[in-house]
This record gives C-alpha cells, sequence and structure tokens, in this order.
C-alpha cells in the first residue's frame, strides 16, 4: 500500500496550482494532508473512488487536517478528546482491522519559543493517545511534526539550536515517543541520508536546499516487516513542504 502526506499550506491555494496533477500521479491508498487552512464548506473537491475526512479549526484560515483514502475505515476519530487540543484541527484517526492511522499537524512553538510550553503539553498528551492505542493494535502516523531531530535532519543545525523546531525540549519528546516504540520509517531505511521536506520562502532556500526534515511517517516497531520503502518527494512543488511518502508490502493487510 502507498502512503503520502503533505503540508500543503493552504489547500485552496496549491488546488489552484498542482495539486489534483500531484494526487491523481501519485495514486495513493492514503493521501493525507496538513494545514488545509479552511473551513467546512469553503471547497467542494471531487476525487473519484477515495472517501473524505477532514478535521478543521475553529480559527478561521488556520491549521486544519484531511485524509483521503480509498479504504473506508471502521471509525474515525477527530482530535484526541482533550478540549485544550482539540480546537485547531490538528488530528485525525482511522481505525482499520490491523491498524490505525493518524494525521498529524503538531503545534509550531513560534518565535523565542513562545509557545513551547503549550507544545510540551500537547506532546505529552498526544504520546499518551498513541500508547493508549498502540495496546490495542499497530499505529501508522504521518503529519508535520515540526521538528527536526537530529542535526542532520536540518542544513544549519548549530544557527537554529534552541529556535522553534530544533529546541533541546522538542528533540527530546520526539526521542521519549521513539522510545516508546516507534519507528521513524524514513531513517529506518536510510539513517545517513540528508534530505529535507520543508524550507523557508525567504532567502531562496529551497534553491539552496536549505532546509529541514520535519515531515514523517511513524509507525509501531512492530510493524517494521511489513515496511517496503520510505521517500522525501523533494521534486513535487506548489508548498514550502514536499510531500513524504510510505510504502508497505504486499503482505500488509488492513
Amino acid at each position: 500500500m502507498k502512503f503520502i502526506s503533505w503540508n500543503v499550506n493552504g489547500l485552496r491555494a496549491i488546488v489552484k496550482k498542482n495539486f489534483m496533477d500531484v494526487f491523481k500521479q501519485q495514486d495513493a491508498d492514503f493521501f493525507c494532508v496538513q494545514e488545509t487552512k479552511l473551513q467546512a464548506g469553503q471547497i467542494d473537491l471531487t476525487l473519484p473512488g477515495y472517501h473524505q475526512y477532514w478535521n478543521y479549526a475553529e480559527r478561521k484560515g488556520y491549521s486544519g487536517t484531511a485524509i483521503f483514502t480509498k479504504h473506508e475505515p471502521l471509525n474515525v476519530t477527530y482530535g484526541m478528546g482533550i478540549a485544550e487540543h482539540d480546537q485547531e484541527g490538528r488530528l485525525i484517526t482511522l481505525e482499520y482491522p490491523n491498524f490505525y492511522l493518524i494525521t498529524c499537524y503538531t503545534p509550531n512553538s513560534q518565535t523565542k519559543l513562545k509557545r513551547l510550553d503549550y507544545r510540551m503539553s500537547w506532546e505529552d498528551a498526544f504520546r499518551s493517545y498513541l500508547n493508549t492505542l498502540a495496546q490495542q493494535k499497530p499505529i501508522i502516523f504521518c503529519g508535520d511534526l515540526n521538528v527536526a531531530h537530529q542535526p542532520i535532519d536540518l542544513k544549519n543545525d548549530r544557527t537554529n539550536h534552541h529556535n522553534a523546531g530544533f529546541s533541546d525540549e522538542e528533540r527530546a519528546k520526539f526521542t521519549r515517543l521513539l522510545e516508546n516504540g516507534f519507528t521513524d520509517t524514513f531513517r529506518y531505511f536510510y539513517p545517513d541520508q540528508i534530505t529535507y521536506s520543508w524550507w523557508s520562502y525567504r532567502f531562496n532556500a529551497r534553491k539552496n536546499n536549505a532546509g529541514w526534515r520535519i515531515d514523517y511517517f511513524i509507525t509501531s516497531n512492530q510493524l517494521q516487516p511489513q515496511l517496503e520503502d520510505a521517500a522525501i518527494l523533494t521534486d513535487i512543488m506548489g508548498s514550502d513542504h514536499c510531500p513524504v511518502e510510505l510504502l508497505t508490502k504486499p503482505t500488509f493487510k488492513l
């Protein structure tokens, strides 16, 4: 099966560019998006053969996630059941017989880490949510997690130390998450490869490949034998992020 995740940085804007072409070309079983930046009724996507699931932020033009899938789930959950964290449309969970699929848009800690305390609260709540689900069946989750885990995951690690997305606190939370039984699938296949998934719109960052790897597919460790490959699709334009991909083996079942 093929899984795609893409922070589109405004779905209405990217639909006017190349989104539908990319969507059709990828022909994914599951296509997850983050930062839709819209409300219900503000877009009408015709995606034959796909079920659509949307989680909108209460604040207009902000955050938001969606999943488009060829496979109807057993159950759909929006958010994690905590009011403080469920107002920004950041989480969708689809349940299948043999796994959960989650798309996530993790809160940014913002300039001077002014939202770091909230980010730490989110991280703890999200990890607890994942751990509860993992007691029932394995998990695949993806999205813009707003953290570059290791120095290899961003171009300028020294100058960005203590900045949002590369603070010691955020990186430690990501480490703790992985230690709870999860696999960073890109690093599982490519432990030393330098490839980024996000570039600032400033300073010709994408042209100069001065980027960050902050978009992920993470799976429960027990799914490792079912993984075939992971990729970062850097040639696909349209957003300040590029899509990331996960492929599972033919033996992987819903």
